[in-house]
């Protein structure tokens, strides 16, 4: 992905509107532009964090837990407790939290049941045929269609492929974390080129995700910055995208579309932290098993891509 032009972090509250309606916080990391959430049940106080992230210097290869710590003092200072700990998908662009975060807080980790097919795919690609068990690594892989609660609140697990081949999206009530299917209204869409990913899929996950009521708060995994803003922004409603999305909005051809993501994706290069952070994430964000000189290796794929 793009790197972004927002350097600072940012936290952002968008609070529950009433019955069956969360409590939002975003917490925007500037390093890969990557938006973690905590959503709670202002009833209970019982909390999701959602595509937390583990920092990762890609020049030193250094991993740092500023953004995890910044994530847990929101949840201290809000009086939260953690129940779940979620990841929409296995990220390319940053390392997952999530370990981490289940040895501070205890709370089972969670992500779609395609997860394992993604392992597959990309234990071939770093030709590591047994390295890879999302259903060992994780606790709980979501069907689509599956329901959990957060506290007294409903959460739906919505298939969304497309960015991935088995990225979910979490509906609880009038919001829904939809990682990387769409972008700001004034961005459009994320990318479907990674292995397993495919633009159809992606519009279909995108025509699923705008046929949810008007009013639904939809937050986005990503923003980079636009020339004419220079803050950045993840949440907008049903509605908004509806009226202005520059890719999707109401009215817009699915051959069009197809056609204009396939081609804008043809100019990306991979995300700088892709091949490190995949083999992490595909362990449930666990470094590979430390050697006999007490240090942990990468394998790094020459010449594939």
């Amino acid at each position: 992905m793009t790197t972004s032009k927002l350097q600072q972090p940012v936290v952002r509250h968008s609070p529950s509107q009433g019955a069956n309606s969360p409590d939002v916080w975003g917490i925007y990391e500037p390093d890969t532009g990557s938006i973690q959430y905590i959503c709670a049940d202002p009833a209970t106080k019982k909390a999701a964090l959602i595509d937390v992230v583990w920092n990762l210097d890609p020049k030193n290869y250094r991993f740092s837990t500023k953004s995890m710590d910044q994530v847990l003092d929101l949840v201290r200072q809000n009086g939260l407790s953690v129940a779940w700990v979620l990841d929409t998908h296995p990220h390319a662009d940053h390392v997952m939290a999530s370990a981490l975060l289940k040895e501070r807080t205890g709370a089972p980790t969670a992500i779609g049941e395609r997860a394992p097919d993604i392992a597959r795919i990309w234990a071939g690609l770093y030709n590591l045929p047994d390295a890879f068990d999302p259903a060992r690594d994780f606790d709980r892989l979501f069907a689509a269609g599956e329901t959990f609660r957060i506290g007294d609140l409903d959460v739906r697990v919505m298939l969304s492929p497309g960015h991935t081949l088995g990225s979910i999206t979490y509906v609880c009530g009038d919001a829904a974390f939809t990682h990387d299917t769409l972008m700001q209204p004034d961005v459009g869409t994320s990318r479907a080129d990674f292995p397993g990913g495919t633009t159809e899929e992606l519009w279909d996950s995108i025509q699923a995700i705008l046929a949810l009521p008007q009013n639904t708060r939809l937050f986005v995994g990503h923003d980079y910055g636009t020339d004419r803003r220079d803050a950045p922004e993840w949440e907008a409603t049903v509605a908004e995208h509806r009226a202005s999305n520059r890719h999707v909005k109401d009215r817009t051809k699915r051959e069009d579309w197809i056609k204009l993501r396939n081609e804008r994706d043809a100019t990306l290069a991979l995300p700088d932290r892709i091949l490190a952070a995949l083999q992490i994430n595909l362990r449930g964000g666990r470094l590979p098993a430390v050697q006999d000189d007490g240090h942990s290796y990468l394998k790094i794929p020459v010449n594939r891509f």
